[in-house]
């Protein structure tokens, strides 16, 4: 069944970060926070349905370490992108975003949940300016060959769509107060997240990305593997399956200078929320010193 159209972007200015154009008349949102230093630049992708907002008090923690987190083609205030929307077209407009607002490598890519198929086709395209990753409660992309995964992922889509057509009806509107925030935000970032889970253009490219997310884990394939030296950490949260649990820190234990962590009280999206969010920041600096160790 092809995709419905696209519904017109909601018109607004958002009250953190500014509008920058990579152009093609294109226009991404980026929330920069901190100050430029020779430590790593840390780059905040969020998961799916995610945005800038969702790393609000993660970038936060982080200060005064510069932090760089943004809203993908068609989600939050961005403007929308070409298709598809795989992970190779996403690492490609954050690689131009860096670019127009001159923020120099290394970078430390932080990647929560789906997320971290889009940093390792980054990290594998310019392995040169990557000195480290962190992957919050995300899904290696390697373990979308895997059966049980494949089926997780296919009940995701389908929610996705149901999700797409909510907002397309304007159902969402009256769910967000209750449901559109599952981080824990406050203040700015709390509304912003509020007024994506209602937005149909939100939606839409959300789902679009969705539909993608198997072609961006073979993209990755393509591209080999990450070198085991690279600094990886792993932060996970809650019970879940050990097949699954062991699935998710395997990209640490294949690193020879990983690190994993598991939050038991977090949940998938209050990880990256003000009462959990210090272990994210717990990783990233085990990896900003494991890479400056390495003189990287």
């Amino acid at each position: 069944m092809p995709s419905p159209p696209a519904p017109r972007p909601v018109a607004g200015t958002p009250e953190r970060g500014e509008m920058i154009d990579i152009g093609g008349d294109r226009r991404l949102r980026v929330v920069a926070c901190g100050v430029r230093s020779d430590s790593p630049t840390v780059l905040l992708e969020a998961g799916s349905f995610g945005s800038a907002a969702d790393w609000a008090a993660v970038q936060e923690r982080l200060l005064p370490a510069r932090s760089i987190a943004y809203d993908r083609a068609g989600l939050g205030y961005s403007d929308a992108g070409p298709q598809p929307r795989d992970s190779a077209s996403i690492a490609a407009d954050l690689h131009a975003l860096l670019a127009a607002i001159g923020e120099a490598p290394p970078y430390i890519l932080a990647a929560h949940s789906m997320a971290a198929v889009h940093v390792q086709v980054f990290a594998l395209t310019w392995p040169e300016e990557v000195v480290g990753i962190v992957m919050v409660d995300a899904i290696p992309p390697e373990a979308l060959s895997r059966k049980p995964v494949m089926g997780v992922v296919k009940g995701f889509e389908r929610a996705a769509a149901l999700a797409r057509t909510g907002a397309a009806l304007r159902l969402t509107v009256l769910a967000a107060p209750l449901f559109g925030d599952t981080i824990g935000l406050s203040g700015a970032a709390r509304a912003e997240k509020h007024r994506a889970f209602s937005s149909p253009s939100h939606n839409h490219w959300s789902t679009e990305e969705v539909a993608a997310w198997p072609a961006g884990a073979e993209q990755a394939k393509a591209l080999g593997h990450l070198d085991r030296e690279l600094p990886l950490a792993t932060v996970t949260a809650g019970r879940s399956q050990a097949w699954w649990k062991q699935m998710q820190v395997e990209p640490a234990r294949r690193s020879r200078s990983g690190y994993a962590e598991n939050v038991i009280g977090a949940g998938h999206a209050s990880l990256l929320g003000p009462k959990y969010c210090d272990a994210v920041v717990r990783g990233i600096d085990y990896v900003r010193k494991a890479a400056l160790a390495r003189g990287t």
